[in-house]
């Protein structure tokens, strides 16, 4: 088994936080290499290698991981053990649908799937509780990260990292669109019909409290396709990298 190039994240606290990249995994043209879905037409049997691969580099029993059908809405799942134990690398399908989760359970990573839509991951920094947000245009605008940063767990102060989504000059939109956007988050986020997904999503966690040095980002951008999948550059026959998060 490959298993995936992640990229970590330094928490400061007994929480695990990594984004994947298209690298690693055995997953051929045009998922190649580390596509860890099957939503769009890849060989589970391979999604299910790369996904064990990537549970052996992180050392988490694949069985206790939890992830969602993601819908582009605020819903957030509690989870209080794997909600569908085994699926990760078993069924592969028939999850939840929502586009946020939060635990305080040891153990139990949780996992959101992008291709240029924010993923962003949560933890307090004592550790008490972890969540995991996916974002796209429509979460952003419905506030899917803030909904996930109230749902979390735990007392201590809240960190977050925002992983590889679609830079501003990747992401050109109508008219329309870009005004709302401009509307809800400032004109600073739009570039004639270009939005900046990254600064929305900075915006949506200062928002729900978190102090600018507890924001990290990850800084890259998935129309680099040598080491992300993106739907925007490659269309809808690509992969999906991830984000996942844990209390260790």
């Amino acid at each position: 088994m490959i298993p995936p190039v992640t990229i970590p994240v330094d928490t400061g606290c007994e929480v695990r936080a990594v984004f994947t990249t298209r690298r690693g995994g055995r997953s051929r043209p045009p998922f190649d290499e580390a596509n860890l879905a099957t939503s769009t037409g890849d060989d589970p049997a391979v999604v299910r290698e790369n996904r064990r691969a990537l549970c052996a580099s992180l050392g988490v029993d694949p069985a206790r991981v939890s992830m969602l059908r993601q819908v582009h809405a605020a819903d957030v799942v509690a989870v209080s053990g794997p909600l569908r134990p085994g699926r990760f690398c078993g069924g592969l399908t028939g999850w939840p649908a929502a586009d946020g989760m939060v635990t305080d359970r040891v153990g139990l990573p949780l996992v959101v799937m992008a291709a240029d839509c924010v993923p962003v991951l949560l933890w307090r920094g004592d550790g008490s509780g972890v969540g995991a947000a996916h974002a796209g245009w429509r979460g952003l605008m419905a506030d899917t990260i803030g909904a996930v940063c109230a749902a979390l767990p735990g007392e201590g102060p809240l960190s977050g990292a925002i992983g590889p989504c679609i830079d501003q000059a990747g992401y050109e939109v109508d008219a329309s669109l870009a005004e709302r956007f401009a509307g809800r988050f400032g004109a600073g986020v739009v570039d004639g019909r270009r939005v900046d997904l990254r600064a929305c999503a900075r915006i949506c966690l200062t928002e729900s409290g978190l102090a600018q040095e507890a924001v990290h980002d990850v800084l890259r951008s998935t129309a680099d396709t040598a080491y992300f999948f993106s739907h925007r550059v490659e269309g809808a026959r690509t992969g999906r990298q991830a984000g996942v998060v844990w209390i260790a």
